[in-house]
């Protein structure tokens, strides 16, 4: 097992129209206007930005996102990421009843020198961290869409 591997899976469910939860999700930008652990997003050009996210622990980590599929009709947001995470991160919204299930997956490599440093007994604080990340974005989206 490669310790500095992860796959991640969250799937949300939110009392929106798919259109309009797709509309925010695509405009990374203002992540941290919803989402409290995205700490910071700088557009680089029409296609590449970078990102910062602080969760609980004290560490921030910085990557550098690339738009590889960007798919309305098909509702799907897929970037490369690059930076202290090296992989990928695809959003999935669709239809669920009167509302949308947005589904988050990500695979990646951590690159951090510090992180991969505590690849093993760390393993397991970074995927609740994780875990408490997406509970933010959860939370912070489904308030959001309430709100516009």
């Amino acid at each position: 097992m490669d310790w500095c591997r992860y796959r991640f899976r969250s799937a949300w469910r939110l009392a929106a129209p798919p259109d309009a939860v797709y509309a925010i999700l695509e405009r990374a930008e203002e992540y941290p206007r919803w989402w409290p652990q995205v700490r910071e997003v700088v557009s680089v050009d029409d296609t590449t930005g970078t990102a910062r996210f602080r969760s609980l622990l004290p560490y921030d980590i910085v990557v550098t996102a690339r738009a590889l599929r960007r798919d309305p009709a098909a509702g799907v947001l897929e970037v490369g990421l690059g930076g202290d995470l090296e992989g990928w991160a695809r959003w999935t919204v669709t239809p669920e009843g009167a509302g949308t299930l947005a589904v988050y997956e990500q695979e990646v490599e951590v690159r951090a020198r510090l992180l991969r440093a505590l690849a093993v007994p760390g393993r397991p604080v970074f995927r609740a961290n994780h875990a408490l990340m997406m509970r933010g974005g959860r939370r912070g989206l489904a308030t959001h869409l309430r709100a516009v």
